[in-house]
């Protein structure tokens, strides 16, 4: 028998036998590349910006001085804004959490009617901008409500906007991360075996028993999952506290460190970094402690058929409908409708009438404003060669986790997790410290340019593209490649041909995942940009604090508007996806 003929018959023989390791030895033969691409990504993209972050945190012009960064960490001002994000943090989550449970508990364990709008539309409230979910509640409220006054329900001039403060920040934080804890805990609902609650079922226990006696229990990590997931996003969110705290002076650890790096002196690098290294403590804890529970819970529940759809609604249908109805109304239809109406007064303050009516604030931000119409290309710009750059990487990177990296995968995608886990203002001050300075052999600095922003972009939301490509690489039969292998493909060869066109659908669905938070973020590009790379964010930031809410709300209706046309194509690819991908069915 000839070499070729022996390596085939051992391969079918260890197919049969149940033996993929072997056969991913077959294989993996010529797969070196790959592995120098997975290294190289994840010094450049994880390793590197985060090291330099905490090299300059405990180093002052050269010198090693720990005691700086303690001095830092432990002043009044950076105590304050940690209990403050504590705060806000761990309130917020509390309430996000009830809000998420149950609405989870009545989509998942009800056949009630219209679960997947629901689904779709809850989560598109948590994929609009932090910022835009809070000035979309701060034109719904105060004095100058455009909204309230065209109602006739404007408080007296010069009463304070109530959400102004920390209450604000953890009304609003919640009902934007309220979807979050939504997600988590139906994705742990699916988990739970309907056979236990068919048993207890049979055996006379009341609907609400077996929520409280088995469901609930059963569910107590991804409970927890999502309070550490909620808190975690929380106390790294920068656009609802900047929005609703800076102008009261209410500052968390995210606004003191824009706040430190506005400032001028030659510590204030290092300052600032040392105030992020609370925040990557804070972010670390979250995540191991996320993981930790995500694996006990994958090791404990089995996957079977779920508990979607588990009882009719009967008589409560009517009573379940209004209360999601009532959601969305609060987390989705009142901020849009708020936001409607200021972008359609010529002014902030005015009352919405037939007199008052007017387009105005439209054409301006949209056509005549140059910078404006410029932030809109650059998002667009940006966040696609990121969507790109993201999805094609994600292609041999996710083929190393899913046929070789058994062992080290957990560790690996935990340290790609990092710029994403991260709160946004601290990976920006990581790519400034990394590229601040000229490149070696090149000597071009990426300081200023759009490749900075690029590139914070690509490490930050290179997760939600890796993600699905590395599911459905591990759902593919590795008996084909192992064919094209024996028959002398190498292992791009093996990528462009045969696995590409297979994962090609999951590619698509991650880059327009990371294309949809990319688009109109602003925690990263507000310390990146410059002049001439602004992006959406930055300028509707800059229009609210400039006192231009009409013209922000023009601006933010129409980057709610692009959002919502990505949801809707993702949705469109549903079908041909790995099951979880996207986060509202």
């Amino acid at each position: 028998m000839s070499e070729v003929g022996a390596v085939r018959v051992e391969a079918a023989r260890d197919l049969a036998d149940g033996a993929p390791q072997r056969v991913t030895g077959v294989i993996w033969r010529d797969g070196w590349p790959l592995v120098v691409v997975l290294a190289a990504s994840l010094l450049l993209l994880s390793l590197l910006p985060t090291g330099r972050l905490i090299l300059a945190a405990l180093t002052r012009a050269g010198e090693f001085m720990p005691d700086a960064a303690l001095a830092e960490i432990t002043s009044r001002a950076a105590l304050r804004a940690l209990a403050n994000s504590l705060e806000t943090g761990i309130a917020s989550a509390l309430l996000a959490v009830v809000l998420g449970l149950g609405a989870a508990l009545a989509v998942t364990l009800t056949d009630v009617r219209g679960r997947k709008v629901f689904s779709f539309l809850f989560v598109l409230s948590m994929m609009m901008a932090p910022q835009v979910v809070a000035l979309a509640f701060i034109t719904a409220t105060g004095p100058s409500s455009p909204l309230l006054h065209t109602l006739g329900l404007a408080p007296l001039p010069g009463t304070p906007n109530p959400l102004r403060g920390p209450g604000g920040i953890v009304a609003v934080l919640a009902l934007h991360h309220a979807p979050l804890a939504f997600v988590t805990l139906r994705a742990g609902l699916r988990r739970i075996p309907r056979e236990l609650v068919d048993a207890a079922s049979v055996d006379g226990a009341s609907r609400t028993g077996v929520i409280l006696r088995i469901v609930l229990p059963l569910l107590r990590g991804h409970l927890i999952a999502a309070g550490v997931l909620c808190s975690v996003a929380a106390i790294g969110n920068f656009g609802i506290p900047a929005l609703l705290g800076l102008p009261v002076n209410y500052l968390t650890l995210p606004t003191l460190i824009y706040r430190r790096l506005s400032s001028l002196g030659p510590s204030v690098i290092g300052d600032a970094a040392a105030v992020s290294l609370l925040l990557i403590v804070l972010t670390g804890i979250g995540l191991l402690i996320s993981r930790r529970l995500a694996a006990s819970e994958h090791a404990r529940l089995e996957t079977g058929t779920g508990l979607d759809g588990l009882w009719p609604a009967g008589r409560v249908a009517v009573g379940l409908q209004a209360a999601m109805a009532l959601i969305i109304v609060v987390t989705l239809a009142i901020p849009l409708v708020s936001l409607l109406t200021a972008a359609l007064v010529p002014t902030y303050g005015v009352g919405l009438s037939l007199q008052t009516l007017t387009l105005d604030n439209f054409i301006e931000v949209l056509i005549r404003q140059s910078a404006t119409g410029r932030a809109f290309w650059n998002s667009f710009v940006f966040s696609g060669i990121a969507a790109v750059v993201v999805s094609l990487l994600a292609l041999p990177l996710g083929y190393v986790l899913a046929r070789r990296a058994s062992r080290w995968r957990a560790l690996i995608e935990g340290a790609f997790e990092v710029p994403y886990a991260l709160p946004g203002v601290v990976l920006a001050l990581a790519c400034i410290l990394l590229f601040l300075r000229p490149l070696p052999v090149i000597e071009i600095s990426l300081y200023g340019t759009p490749a900075i922003i690029i590139f914070a972009y690509v490490a930050r939301f290179l997760p939600l593209a890796l993600k699905p490509v590395t599911a459905a690489l591990a759902q593919l039969d590795p008996s084909v490649e192992e064919a094209a292998s024996v028959c002398g493909a190498t292992v791009v060869e093996r990528l462009r041909h045969i696995l590409a066109p297979a994962a090609a659908p999951a590619m698509a669905a991650g880059g327009l995942l990371a294309f949809l938070i990319a688009f109109n973020e602003l925690t990263v590009s507000a310390l990146l940009w410059s002049r001439g790379t602004e992006t959406l964010g930055v300028v509707l930031f800059s229009l609210e604090e400039a006192g231009l809410v009409s013209a922000a709300a023009a601006v933010a209706l129409a980057a709610v508007g692009v959002i919502t046309l990505v949801m809707l194509a993702l949705d469109r690819l549903a079908g041909r996806l790995p099951e979880d991908v996207l986060p509202w069915r």
